[in-house]
């Protein structure tokens, strides 16, 4: 009776989602008996989505055991190929291909015609990918998807969407890559996914919308994947990947004290012994965030601490240098870098545009053009706005030192209209000195002066102190400070909706953001602004005009 009072309690669990209850109710079921096939099955998904990975492994190889003894051969060969998958995710690549070959080896004894079969192609077409042969993966999932859609398996469905779309967009069929993902989101959003699968397929598909340079769908399933980690407090994979895919994005739209914040959260999460990614990736943001305000000396040692954990620290640590008078150092690091980038389209991109800039500081106009050439050649191989715009702005900063400031004009609007699109205020402001160059170096110094100080306003409000103290250069008196300027970018949201009457509970939904952080904006707003009531803040913002601003 206490099995069964264990074993329900465990099923109702994973029916919520709860996965420390699902492992708590298993492990005292299977005490005192055998558990069955399915119940094996979805205490291996808790133990893996709690990120007890060699728990998860060993509850595998114990399902594909239990399937032979009850002569369930294809059971056993479907256990198989996740204990195969789990070895591939540690690192593990020969136990991977062996637990791989013995599923085959069931299935050719048995020699029949089962959904396994498609499920075993899996691990070739990413061997394909992997290997630079895009079109045979292609084919591969292809084969892969018919088998899924042929038996109506719809994890294997996704499993092999997701890797048809990865392979396309390899291809450069963008449109159609994008579409195959699409799909594949859908089914996931809507719950048709098993919670073994739909971890791996939703980060696959967020990292193919930044491979595509598609910002407008990164932010899509990046919220979707958010609402997915927070609807499942246990959870343990996908979480900081997760945290990191946010601060990339909150990077890119300004929000860069709760990106901060949320960098912080990442690294101290992936730090954790049962994270399988690694913080890596989350201290290289966070780098980048205090290299972006002018804390230089924090950015350099976070760019170390990535390299480090296992990622190269470029371009982030040559713009560092460049910034910090080592043009020479940053030049030779970045130019290094380029030369091992290998097909990482994102990095690639990201190489280049800091050399074109690196580059036009040392004075090498040939090779900022050279490396602007190959930003745009890779524009037009892609319907990506983002990479368009990023083409089109080194352009123009060629064109302004090669003294042609009338013809980087049209190239540098291009660009502004794109990164405004795209709510990209730190990268439409850096545009907005260029065309003020332009304007300068054609005899126009009104109009150049506006658009320094466009650009001014943006940097101070976000807190690019560097950017800011080099408009100097072209800006001799920068303009007076009104008294809302000491607000951050995101203390003004939230000002613009206490006027409005939100309760913080409110602006946290609005804001996508805890309710903790928004009473600690609150409280910075009432220090920053010498205030003692949240009715004073109300007030003041209604005098000011302040409205929370309406993003695309």
């Amino acid at each position: 009776m206490a099995f069964d009072t264990s074993l329900d309690r465990a099923r109702e669990a994973f029916s919520r989602h709860s996965w420390r209850d699902v492992w708590s109710a298993y492990s005292a079921a299977s005490r005192d008996a055998v558990l069955t096939l399915d119940d094996i099955w979805r205490f291996a998904i808790a133990a893996h989505l709690l990120g007890l990975e060699t728990e998860c492994l060993g509850l595998l190889e114990q399902g594909y055991r239990e399937s032979l003894r009850l002569d369930d051969v294809t059971r056993a060969a479907r256990f198989a190929y996740w204990r195969g998958h789990g070895s591939v995710v540690t690192g593990n690549i020969g136990q991977a291909g062996g637990w791989f070959s013995r599923a085959r080896t069931l299935l050719s004894e048995l020699a029949v015609d089962c959904v396994e079969w498609g499920y075993l192609q899996v691990p070739d077409g990413w061997e394909h990918m992997f290997a630079g042969d895009y079109l045979a993966a292609c084919k591969t999932f292809s084969d892969v998807d018919a088998i899924a859609g042929r038996f109506g398996d719809l994890d294997l469905l996704a499993i092999s969407g997701h890797g048809r779309g990865r392979a396309l967009l390899r291809l450069g069929m963008i449109g159609e890559g994008m579409a195959a993902l699409d799909e594949v989101m859908v089914a996931v959003a809507a719950g048709d996914v098993t919670p073994m699968a739909v971890g791996d397929v939703y980060c696959g598909v967020i990292e193919a919308c930044w491979e595509a340079f598609d910002v407008r769908r990164a932010r899509e399933w990046t919220a979707a994947l958010s609402k997915w980690c927070e609807g499942q407090p246990d959870l343990v994979p996908y979480r900081g990947p997760c945290l990191v895919h946010r601060v990339e994005l909150m990077r890119l739209h300004g929000d860069w004290e709760d990106a901060l914040e949320e960098a912080r959260r990442a690294c101290e999460w992936l730090a954790l012994p049962a994270s399988p990614e690694g913080p890596a990736d989350a201290l290289y943001q966070l780098a980048e965030l205090h290299r972006l305000r002018g804390d230089f000396a924090t950015a350099e040692e976070a760019y170390r601490d990535a390299s480090r954990a296992g990622r190269q620290p470029e371009p982030g640590l040559s713009l560092l240098w460049l910034a910090r008078g080592r043009a020479d150092a940053a030049k030779t690091a970045v130019g290094r870098a380029l030369a091992e980038s290998g097909q990482d389209r994102v990095r690639l991109v990201a190489l280049l545009r800091a050399y074109v800039e690196i580059s036009l500081a040392l004075g090498d106009v040939a090779g900022a053009r050279s490396a602007a050439g190959e930003l745009t050649a890779m524009a037009a191989a892609f319907d990506a706005p983002m990479l368009e715009a990023s083409a089109e702005m080194a352009l123009g900063n060629v064109l302004i030192a090669e003294s042609d400031a009338q013809a980087s004009l049209a190239h540098l609007r291009r660009s502004w209209i794109v990164f405004q699109e795209l709510d990209a205020p730190y990268e439409a402001a850096r545009i907005r000195v260029l065309i003020g160059r332009a304007f300068a170096a054609l005899g126009d110094g009104d109009s150049a002066t506006m658009e320094f100080d466009a650009a001014g306003f943006v940097f101070d409000r976000l807190g690019a102190f560097h950017d800011l103290a080099g408009l100097a250069l072209d800006l001799p008196s920068v303009r007076p400070r009104s008294p809302s300027d000491g607000l951050s970018p995101r203390e003004l949201e939230v000002l613009g909706l206490i006027a409005a009457g939100r309760t913080n509970k409110a602006i946290a939904a609005a804001l996508v953001i805890s309710e903790h952080t928004v009473a600690r904006h609150v409280q910075n707003m009432l220090s920053k602004l010498g205030f003692s009531s949240r009715s004073s803040l109300a007030t003041y913002a209604t005098e000011q005009r302040i409205a929370r601003p309406e993003r695309g």
